[in-house]
């Protein structure tokens, strides 16, 4: 789910995994397919939001997988649980790894490291937060004029919450002391990880990762 430009899906495939990969953009899909056949790997690619999914994929999956970056785009968590809920098969599971909500609360621009300034929410809410788009991920230069953004946080207990009235069995939530990306307030690590400097004086969870089975 929220496979962007497909290279999970593709890794899942090179495992030896049927997989099929779903984005809401038409163009990271594209992109996906292109990746796929340049690489000689056999993968499906589906264009759709997450939530008109069950209405565009047939079918349960043994494994429902979704990782880093992804619910921050997502306003209705409990919608986005219903759904895995949907699609995974008696027996399986999904799994996630992502960004520890806690770790979204901080301000993220002109702050030093170790500096923890409280700017957002941390529980779900309806309004969006909106920010003017500055580079991507993939190249912080790439002109990006005009474009906004607009996320939605969830805190850790909404999440699991979700996905157990969803009818699944959490098994575990580990919480991580790194992220796998670049916030203003950490500093990179040799490992190429990103963590609070040694001097901040405490601990904070920056990731972490969740099983949970469909047990029927």
């Amino acid at each position: 789910m929220q496979c962007h430009f497909g290279l999970d899906t593709l890794s899942w495939s090179r495992l030896g995994a049927h997989v099929t990969g779903v984005d809401f953009s038409a163009a990271a899909i594209d992109a996906a397919g292109s990746l796929a056949a340049e690489m000689g790997i056999d993968a499906r690619f589906v264009v759709s939001g997450v939530y008109d999914l069950p209405q565009q994929l047939e079918g349960t999956f043994d494994i429902v997988y979704t990782s880093r970056g992804v619910l921050g785009w997502l306003p209705d968590i409990r919608r986005w649980a219903q759904v895995i809920g949907h699609f995974v098969k008696p027996g399986g599971f999904f799994y996630i790894t992502e960004a520890h909500p806690i770790a979204m609360v901080f301000d993220d621009e002109n702050v030093q490291p170790g500096e923890l300034r409280l700017a957002y929410p941390y529980w779900e809410h309806e309004r969006p937060l909106t920010f003017e788009v500055k580079g991507s991920y993939a190249d912080r230069e790439v002109p990006t004029e005009g474009l906004i953004e607009h996320s939605w946080d969830h805190s850790l207990g909404e999440i699991v919450s979700a996905l157990a009235e969803a009818g699944l069995h959490v098994e575990f939530v580990h919480e991580f002391d790194f992220l796998d990306w670049e916030l203003g307030y950490l500093v990179q690590g040799s490992d190429g990880l990103w963590r609070l400097p040694p001097d901040a004086g405490g601990q904070l969870p920056l990731s972490f990762s969740l099983k949970a089975s469909n047990p029927f």
